[in-house]
């Protein structure tokens, strides 16, 4: 057996998703895992007791399918969580990601308004018809602490429609806020 499929299997039979399996030269095998979701579901996120539980199962099922490695390491996506399968976009549309194409987009892209070699972009993830877009603008965000004029119209959004196949990879963007307001995209419940 595979070991991509013992560690999916293992993970999978403990109430988890792996997200991704990574093996380094050093004989390192890094797992990452996360609940499963379903769209309406309570969003649950993976702490210290979820990875330990799965790096003992994980232990035992390696062991006795004769796998080779030097040191195990499991842990939750993170904020920066990648964004592989279909379920991962539809999971977080409306939030923030960072986008990497496999190639450039063409000069006819945004009405020209895109520099053609350009393929890594940050915006909001939506849905455009059957696949995905994602919205920006590259107006620099305002400096911390500088009153900014209501009557200042804003820079213009762009958006550039994707498929799964075009792309290099998705995360989301790892946006930290220290000051409890909350990220973009993130409605507030009852309001």
């Amino acid at each position: 057996m595979a070991l991509q499929d013992i560690v999916a299997q293992t993970v999978a039979g403990l109430g988890y998703e792996l997200v991704e399996l990574e093996r380094s030269a050093g004989g390192t095998l890094r797992v990452t895992i996360d609940f499963p979701w379903q769209a309406g579901q309570e969003v649950r996120f993976v702490n210290v007791e979820d990875c330990e539980r799965v790096t003992r199962q994980l232990q035992y099922a390696l062991e006795v399918e004769g796998a080779d490695y030097k040191r195990l390491e499991v842990s939750s996506p993170g904020i920066d969580r990648p964004l592989r399968q279909p379920r991962d976009f539809e999971r977080f549309e409306g939030e923030v990601i960072d986008l990497t194409l496999k190639a450039p987009v063409g000069a006819a892209v945004a009405g020209g308004q895109v520099a053609a070699n350009r393929r890594k972009f940050r915006g909001r993830l939506e849905r455009a018809g059957e696949g995905w877009q994602i919205v920006w603008s590259d107006e620099p965000p305002p400096e911390p602490g500088r009153r900014v004029s209501r009557r200042r119209e804003p820079a213009p959004l762009q958006a550039l429609g994707f498929s799964l196949d075009e792309l290099k990879e998705a995360r989301l963007a790892p946006i930290v806020d220290f000051k409890g307001r909350q990220r973009p995209g993130v409605q507030e419940q009852g309001k």
